[in-house]
C-alpha cells in the first residue's frame, strides 16, 4: 500500500486518542479536531497528525508518496453502517405503492409482500447473480463513504438459502476492501411452509442452520426479529443460547412494531447491539444502561414507512450511547447512503451534527466489534476516511440533505475508485 500526505485540511475531525471504543451521553457531543492540520498515511494505516505550523516534513522521503491538499475540506472517519440487508434478490417498489394505497406494513406482509416476498425471490435466483447484485451495492455504499459494513442473511428462511446468502457474504468479505462482519438472521420472519408450526422452524434453525454454519464458519453474529408478528422474547432466548453454543454473538431487532421486549431480551442475552427501538419508554432505557449492548436506531426505516422515530435525544440526555445505521433492504429502507441518515438524526431526532457523526462512526464500529479497527482518525487504525467538499462547518454535513458533502473517499489510504 501506498503511503499518504493530506495537507491544508480545514478541519481534522472525529480524533480519538484515549482508546475509547463508544462514546455515551454528553461525551457524544464533542467531535475532537485539528484545524489547519496534516495527516500522514502509512502502509494504508493512520501514522500521524497535527497542525500544518507543525508539520515535520523532513520525516517525509520525497517520491516515497501520494500527496493531496484539501484546502477549505474537512477530513472525516468513514461511515460504519452497522445493519444492513444489501444480499437481496429484487426491489419491492410494489409494496412502496401499496403503503401509498393505505396498506400498513402488517397487512402487506399479510398477502404475501415483506420479508416472504424477498424470501420467495431469493430462492430463485443464484448464488452467482446475487453476488454480482450485492457487490455493486457494495461498491456504491463505500462511495458514499462507508468504510465499514455489517450484511446480514436472513431472506432465505431454508436451510439452503440461507447458507446461499451466507456464501455470498463470504465472498464478499474476501474481495471487500472495507471490512465486513456477517450476521445470520434466519429468525427473520416463520416462513410459509411452517406457518402452522412455528416449533419446528425454530427446531430447524437451531438443528440443521446453526450447525451448518458454525461448520463453515459463515457468520460472526446471530439476529433474531424480536417483536410483533415475528419472534417472541422467549423464542429470542432460545434461539440466541443456541447460537452462542456455536460462538455466534447475540443482535436483535427489536421495538420497531411495540413495545415488545426486544431490549430486555437483547440485555439479557447480553447482545453487541438492539436496532429499530422506535418504541422505546424509561424502562427500556433504564435495561439500557445497565448493559453493554448499543442501541442502534435505523432513521431511514421511520422515514420510508412513516413510522415513528427512536427517541434518541431522550436516551442520549439519559447517558446512553447510540448508534445510527442504515438498514439498507428492498421493502423497508431502499437506502444505504449514510449521509441521508446523518441528516435525518438532525432534522428529526434532534441530534447535533457533532452527536449524529460520532453515532455513525466510533459507535458504529462498536456495534459490529471493530472499534480497535476504524470508525475514528486514530494512529494505528485503518486510513478509511473521506475528505468533505470545500465546507465553511460541520453542519453542512447533515444541512445538505439530499446531496452527500463527499468528495473524495480513501479506503486503507488509498483514493476509493483509483484500484479497485
Amino acid at each position: 500500500m501506498a503511503n499518504l500526505l493530506v495537507t491544508d485540511i480545514k478541519s481534522l475531525s472525529g480524533i480519538i486518542e484515549n482508546g475509547k471504543e463508544k462514546l455515551a451521553g454528553k461525551e457524544m457531543a464533542q467531535l475532537q479536531s485539528i484545524e489547519n492540520a496534516w495527516l500522514w498515511v502509512e502502509n494504508g494505516i493512520i501514522n500521524d497528525y497535527g497542525s500544518m505550523d507543525s508539520i515535520p516534513m523532513e520525516r517525509f522521503e520525497p517520491n516515497s508518496y501520494s500527496h493531496v491538499s484539501a484546502l477549505g475540506s474537512f477530513v472525516l472517519p468513514s461511515y460504519v453502517d452497522s445493519h444492513t440487508h444489501i444480499v437481496f434478490a429484487k426491489t419491492r417498489e410494489e409494496e412502496f405503492v401499496m403503503r401509498i394505497q393505505g396498506k400498513s406494513y402488517e397487512e402487506i406482509a399479510e398477502a404475501g409482500g415483506g420479508i416472504l416476498n424477498s424470501a420467495k425471490r431469493l430462492q430463485s435466483m443464484s448464488e452467482d447473480d446475487l453476488f454480482v447484485q450485492a457487490k455493486e451495492r457494495l461498491w456504491e455504499l463505500i462511495g458514499f463513504g462507508t468504510g465499514g459494513i455489517e450484511i446480514k442473511s436472513g431472506y432465505g428462511l431454508t436451510l439452503q438459502d440461507e447458507l446461499k446468502m451466507l456464501r455470498v457474504i463470504k465472498r464478499l468479505k474476501e474481495i471487500s476492501p472495507i471490512p465486513i462482519k456477517a450476521t445470520f438472521l434466519g429468525a427473520h420472519a416463520i416462513p410459509l411452509p411452517y406457518k402452522k408450526n412455528r416449533d419446528g422452524y425454530i427446531k430447524l434453525i437451531i438443528e440443521e442452520m446453526l450447525p451448518a454454519i458454525a461448520q463453515d464458519n459463515l457468520a460472526d453474529y446471530m439476529d433474531v426479529f424480536c417483536d410483533q408478528g415475528f419472534f417472541t422474547p422467549q423464542e429470542t432466548d432460545m434461539l440466541l443460547v443456541a447460537a452462542k453454543n456455536y460462538g455466534l454473538k447475540a443482535k436483535i431487532h427489536g421495538n420497531e412494531l411495540g413495545f415488545t421486549g426486544g431490549v430486555q431480551a437483547a440485555v439479557r442475552n447480553n447482545a453487541l447491539s438492539v436496532d429499530h427501538l422506535e418504541y422505546t419508554g424509561e424502562d427500556e432505557i433504564h435495561c439500557l444502561l445497565n448493559s453493554n449492548t448499543m442501541p442502534v436506531a435505523l432513521p431511514g426505516c421511520s422515514f420510508f414507512l412513516g413510522i415513528p422515530y427512536a427517541p434518541l435525544r431522550k436516551m442520549i440526555d439519559a447517558g446512553l450511547p447510540v448508534c445510527l445505521a442504515s438498514d439498507f433492504n428492498p421493502g423497508s429502507t431502499p437506502n444505504g447512503r449514510m449521509g441521508f441518515v446523518v441528516s435525518l438524526a438532525c432534522t428529526q431526532m434532534r441530534l447535533l451534527p457533532e452527536e449524529a457523526i460520532n453515532a455513525s462512526t466510533i459507535n458504529g464500529a462498536y456495534a459490529i466489534e471493530l472499534s480497535s479497527e476504524i470508525g475514528s482518525i486514530t494512529r494505528g487504525k485503518r486510513a478509511n476516511f473521506y475528505i468533505t467538499k470545500p465546507m465553511s462547518s460541520l453542519a453542512l454535513v447533515p444541512y445538505f440533505f439530499g446531496v452527500d458533502q463527499v468528495a473524495k473517499v480513501y479506503v486503507n489510504g488509498v483514493l476509493f475508485g483509483s484500484d479497485q
